[in-house]
């Protein structure tokens, strides 16, 4: 399987230039691979392991669940403990058998993607990367913090990397989808989208009040499972819910690509350090601009005027809601490119090499 790559997108070198590496990747334990529907850092896994093996690397996945099409996959649980997401049990488990499947296999490098799994880094000989895909503001920055010397550690972006100035990181690669694999929709219909999961950081509560004061209809589709977004829901969205506020719930990936390429624009009223966000690249890929708060990365992948309309000051949403019929949809496509699975692919492969060479030499 090979992704298709935008002619201004660098991707890195061909497979060819390089030896083929053994990466064994460490993917969280809550959803399968891929997911059915949410499940953001899944994705990421999926999207990353075959990128690997279509550039020639061997790659072993540890995963939830029991089957993946094109890479070997080590399963820690037959199913995905998804209705115990967050509790500690499972991700320590996860992490404690993942380790121990690793330790039979002749690997180059480790790939972790999972929370605890960085705890077991020190007792191996070979490498390992730690992809940082939580905020690194405080209990979580701190773990990263503590771990830093053991793991070479890898930011999602600029914003998340500048949170945490002062680690020892190996570098920054953006998530990446296969754009291509997004339909582009130049005719929009009229409604405002809100994708995600529920919670006061992710802003549902501010997506409804600024859809109501533009007269924009407005159509929630969000993860909504775990106590604190039940409790959210029920107190911040449910009573504001009927009439121009449709809610969904979760979107299977089938349904959240049909409404983001109908959407006439996503609506993404952060109110935390976003570390990336997956889903502005994935409405971008199908055409639909994005009305946003400024927080984290978002204002490293929209551009601001051009492929979205950014403020820091919820009360200016309405505004920019009214506006963003103006922003071309060719060019949030063409922005998408430049998170582009492929370079993602690439950024990883060339951070792999160099570890796989230092380890290498310190071996000999």
């Amino acid at each position: 399987m090979s992704w298709p790559v935008h002619p201004r997108q660098p991707v890195g070198p061909p497979a060819s230039v390089m030896r083929p590496l053994r990466v064994g990747v460490v993917a969280p334990p809550w959803f399968p691979i891929p997911p059915a529907g949410y499940g953001g850092i899944e994705w990421i896994c999926h999207w990353l392991v075959e990128g690997l093996a279509s550039r020639g690397h061997h790659v072993t996945l540890v995963a939830a669940g029991h089957r993946h099409a094109h890479v070997r996959l080590l399963s820690t649980f037959e199913r995905p403990p998804s209705e115990r997401l967050g509790q500690a049990l499972p991700e320590l488990l996860h992490a404690a058998l993942a380790d121990r499947l690793l330790a039979g296999l002749e690997l180059d490098v480790v790939h972790d993607h999972s929370a605890a799994g960085p705890l077991t880094a020190s007792g191996r000989r070979i490498p390992t990367v730690v992809t940082a895909h939580h905020p690194t503001e405080g209990e979580a920055g701190r773990y990263y913090a503590a771990v830093a010397d053991r793991v070479a550690l890898v930011a999602i972006s600029e914003a998340q990397r500048r949170l945490l100035p002062d680690l020892a990181w190996a570098g920054v690669v953006h998530n990446g989808i296969p754009v291509a694999q997004y339909p582009y929709r130049a005719d929009k219909d009229d409604f405002a989208l809100f994708l995600g999961r529920m919670g006061p950081d992710k802003g549902a509560h501010l997506a409804i009040a600024a859809a109501r004061a533009a007269g924009v209809p407005l159509v929630l589709a969000a993860k909504c499972s775990e106590p604190g977004e039940l409790a959210y829901f029920d107190q911040q969205v449910r009573p504001h819910l009927g009439g121009d506020v449709i809610w969904v719930g979760e979107a299977d990936t089938a349904t959240k690509i049909d409404l983001l390429g109908r959407a006439r624009c996503l609506l993404f009223p952060v109110r935390w350090q976003e570390p990336f966000g997956i889903v502005l690249v994935e409405a971008l890929a199908c055409g639909t601009p994005v009305v946003a708060l400024a927080g984290g990365a978002v204002a490293e992948i929209l551009t601001n005027g051009r492929t979205g309309l950014v403020t820091d000051q919820p009360q200016q949403l309405p505004g920019l809601l009214a506006q963003v019929g103006r922003l071309d949809p060719a060019a949030c496509r063409r922005r998408a490119w430049r998170f582009d699975v492929a370079a993602m692919v690439a950024g990883y492969e060339a951070i792999y090499a160099r570890l796989a060479r230092t380890a290498d030499g310190a071996a000999a």
